[in-house]
């Protein structure tokens, strides 16, 4: 590793989370192709002027040569795909899971945080910003894990299905059950993302719905949905108890993401 590294390539949105958490801003990024190749909009503020250097799928190589970074920041995906090439333009840092257990840990996210915050000599300030938001989560958790009525389902609107997310296994839900002190609901499975269809919605037994809607065909599937009585009649959608959430699938890989989650909550249930 070089040392004083200034410029920074970051080819997933994660990354791009942990080096704004610790201050720095990367020079070039990839694109999200289901926001329209842009910036992800959650940081796109805070990333404006940054090089757009493709996507996770296609990175361009010429624009990151063009960039002369001092490392690159990639994935085990990309890097299957690319790592060769990168590794000429920069020294190339794999990071991410690499096992079923890292996956599944709730935690894990951190660990990428804290590799990101060595190469610039910030673990002090990553360290601090996960202080900060275990604060957040703990002062979230004694409002939600107290209320009487707490089971929640999150769905994820898709072009043509709705699917429920499960209790474990994704760093978002992990913090809703675990963290915020949410109850799953009875369709909530302890390990596996489902397809539901318009028939056993009722049997959710949810008091309350997270929902994100893709880009790419959900808003027209979410209308219809909503038009459904058997959508209309339940409790949550009664009682008006229905979150439409902003990218929290992207956000909790991240303490930036993370943090807004946890407001976000914190305001629903105070409403």
């Amino acid at each position: 590793m070089p040392e004083n590294a200034e410029k920074v390539v970051a080819l997933r949105p994660s990354y791009f989370d942990h080096l704004l958490t610790i201050g720095v801003k990367p020079a070039g990024v990839t694109a999200q192709d289901q926001y329209g190749g842009d910036y992800i909009p959650y940081l796109e503020d805070q990333l404006e002027g940054a090089e757009i250097v493709g996507s996770s799928s296609e990175v361009n190589l010429e624009k990151i040569l063009e960039i002369n970074p001092d490392v690159i920041l990639v994935d085990d995906y990309t890097a299957s795909e690319v790592y060769d090439d990168l590794e000429k333009i920069a020294p190339t840092i794999v990071l991410g899971a690499s096992s079923d257990e890292e996956r599944n840990d709730p935690d894990f996210w951190q660990q990428d945080l804290m590799k990101i915050a060595k190469i610039f000599d910030k673990e002090d300030v990553a360290e601090e910003k996960i202080s900060e938001l275990e604060e957040k989560v703990a002062s979230a958790n004694e409002t939600i894990s107290d209320m009487e009525n707490n089971k929640l389902a999150f769905l994820r609107i898709r072009e043509k299905i709705i699917q429920i997310y499960p209790e474990t296994t994704h760093p978002m839900v992990s913090m809703l059950y675990n963290d915020l002190g949410f109850e799953p609901s009875a369709l909530t499975d302890p390990e596996e993302r489902g397809d539901l269809s318009m028939e056993v919605i009722p049997e959710m037994g949810a008091d309350h719905i997270f929902l994100q809607v893709d880009s790419s065909g959900g808003p027209e599937n979410y209308s219809s949905i909503q038009d459904s009585n058997l959508w209309k009649d339940l409790d949550a959608v009664e009682n008006e108890n229905v979150l439409k959430t902003d990218f929290w699938i992207y956000k909790a890989w991240g303490a930036i993401g993370r943090t807004q989650m946890v407001e976000e909550a914190k305001e629903y249930v105070n409403q």
